[in-house]
């Protein structure tokens, strides 16, 4: 069992955080899956069905990861007195709290709610290039935010492109964090 002596170096630390998390694997997949619905329901129902399945999914993401881990037979979560529990308890806070922004622009300009949304999840993952040590983790946060922008700038609609396109990329990035955690090359 992992014990925390308070000497611990970032680089353990963080090579805890993807061991557990498998380098964001089960995260990614379960985010995929849920952007994947939201893409469906906006495709062939209404946008305000996607949007409801992206928010109120989201806030799933984290007990069905563990849950996933777990049906893997892996550790789910870090032992209590990991350092990284602190800045990953805030990481889980920052898009929910975007959220008014989001429901805010897409009540302005409806088509803008997915570019908007891979926006602010863009800027969510910027932490985890710290708290994983990988720097995937920028490269999926530029692609998002890029993507995004590019997307509310230049394609209009369909609407459910930028959750297409997200789920697409999450589960692309769920293998890519699963390799780096398996090699024991450092992440950054």
């Amino acid at each position: 069992m992992w014990r925390y002596d308070g000497a611990m170096e970032i680089t353990s630390a963080q090579k805890d955080v993807r061991d557990v998390f498998m380098g964001g694997f089960a995260g990614q997949l379960v985010s995929a899956m849920v952007w994947g619905a939201s893409g469906a329901a906006c495709t062939w129902h209404s946008l305000r069905l996607g949007e409801l399945v992206l928010i109120l999914g989201g806030f799933f993401i984290f007990p069905l990861t563990q849950l996933v881990l777990r049906s893997m037979g892996h550790a789910y979560r870090l032992p209590k007195e990991h350092p990284m529990n602190a800045l990953g308890m805030q990481v889980a806070f920052t898009l929910p709290l975007t959220l008014p922004l989001v429901i805010g622009i897409a009540a302005l300009h409806p088509a803008w709610f997915y570019p908007a949304f891979m926006i602010t999840l863009g800027a969510h993952y910027l932490p985890f290039i710290f708290m994983y040590g990988m720097w995937q983790f920028g490269v999926l946060s530029a692609t998002l935010v890029a993507s995004g922008i590019a997307i509310a700038m230049y394609v209009p609609v369909p609407a459910s492109l930028g959750a297409w396109l997200t789920g697409a990329l999450l589960f692309a990035f769920a293998f890519v964090g699963r390799r780096v955690a398996r090699s024991n090359i450092p992440a950054s």
